[in-house]
Formats: C-alpha cells, structure tokens, sequence
C-alpha cells in the first residue's frame, strides 16, 4: 500500500484521486488583512477605549450608574449640611432643624396619600423603631417623615399616618411650613418629585442619614434596616 500524499492532510485514500483532496487553495496562507479593514478596526478600537474612558468619568469609576446611584456617591464623599427650615408635627408643634443638632437622624420624605413606596418607607421607620433600643428613641437617635406634600398633609392627617404605623415618641411626622423650605429641602437632599397627572407624585426613596453634627451623612435603600442601625451605633 502507498503513502499518503502530502497534500492529502490525512483526508485522501492512499492513492485516491480526487474524492477528499484539500484544494490547494487551503493550503496557502491566508492572506494580511486588508489595509483599510485594519485601519477601521484600529478606528473602532480607540473609539471604544476613548467611550469607556468617557463612561468611568461620567459615572465617578462606575460607582454611579444612575441619576440616584450619583445622589448616594455624592452624599458618601461630601457630607453637606442640611437647610435650617422649620417644620411642623403630627401633633401640630413646630421646631428647626438646627434644634436637632447633637442627634443622628433617619429621614424619608412621603406624602400621605401615596398608595405605594411611602408605605414602604414608614413600614422601614417602624422598623427601626423596633429594633432600636426604647432609650435612644427620642434621645440621641430621632426617626423624621417629612412630607413634600404640604399643602395637602395638614397636621391631622400627619397624625393619621403616625397612627398607622404606631410612631412612638421618637419618630416626628411633619411638613414643611413655607414653600421656600420644601425647595431647600429637596435641593439639599436631592430628592426628586414629579406630579404623575393623577394627582399625586412619582419620587425616588430612601433613607437619609443625618449625622449628630447635622449633616446629611448617607442615603441607604429602604430595606436596608441592619445597616441603617449599625450607622447609627457608629455615629453616636
């Protein structure tokens, strides 16, 4: 029996003809790229790399994804102190803010008509009501509901919220009492609301932190109750 023919690559009968011969055309090199092909893939290279430069940039090290990702990072690397406004309680008291120095703060911003995500952030108040020791309550540790929706939430209806959600001394229901506040308020914290067109509001949710020192500290999501609760370990 004869050998197999070289360029039969191990595909050809001994002495076949024909049937299973690779063309010599694949036997060849292949051929450089084309000139122009390789300066458009060069072209799309830098182009990428120059996109994903821009995206680490514009997403502070791709910490910041979104809009609310940014607020949080911001928050994290500059606390900034919050506005000196006046608000109002759910038992018709009113008070500053600068009067709550000394003491950390957890704060939401609802509006008591809303159906859904506030609902979410007093069940997130409640509780750290409940896990929070009875003596920080009230004490170096206060719980705040501010509502952006004034006009609308007066003091009875603030109340009707504490009720539901068994708000004990250390947690205040409350409004700001001028528009001017309400826009110091929500610029400062960067919370966003926007009218939906059914008569109420579309927002984002969270929990601010306000450290003793009366600064806004972080921004936790509102299921993040363990977290919020060795914050405020740390901070007094």
């Amino acid at each position: 029996m004869g050998g197999l023919r070289p360029d039969c690559l191990g595909l050809c009968h001994p002495g076949g003809r024909g049937h299973g011969r690779v063309p010599a055309a694949l036997l060849r090199r292949p051929a450089a790229p084309h000139r122009p092909l390789m300066r458009t893939l060069l072209t799309l290279l830098l182009i990428g790399g120059l996109g994903g430069t821009v995206l680490y940039q514009a997403t502070d090290g791709l910490r910041a994804l979104t809009s609310e990702g940014a607020r949080r990072v911001a928050v994290t690397d500059a606390a900034r102190p919050v506005p000196d406004v006046t608000l109002q309680d759910q038992h018709g008291d009113r008070f500053s803010l600068a009067e709550l120095e000394g003491r950390a703060l957890v704060i939401n911003f609802i509006y008591t008509r809303c159906p859904t995500v506030c609902l979410a952030l007093g069940d997130a108040l409640q509780q750290l009501q409940r896990a929070l020791p009875a003596e920080r309550l009230g004490g170096d540790v206060l719980l705040l509901s501010i509502s952006f929706d004034p006009a609308n939430d007066t003091p009875a209806r603030l109340a009707a919220y504490a009720e539901w959600f068994r708000a004990g001394d250390g947690w205040r229901v409350t409004r700001p009492l001028s528009e001017e506040d309400l826009h110091d308020l929500l610029e400062r914290f960067g919370v966003v609301v926007i009218p939906d067109g059914r008569g109420g509001f579309e927002h984002n949710a969270a929990l601010h932190l306000v450290d003793p020192a009366g600064r806004l500290a972080e921004i936790r999501d509102l299921d993040d109750v363990d977290g919020v609760r060795r914050w405020l370990e740390d901070a007094s």
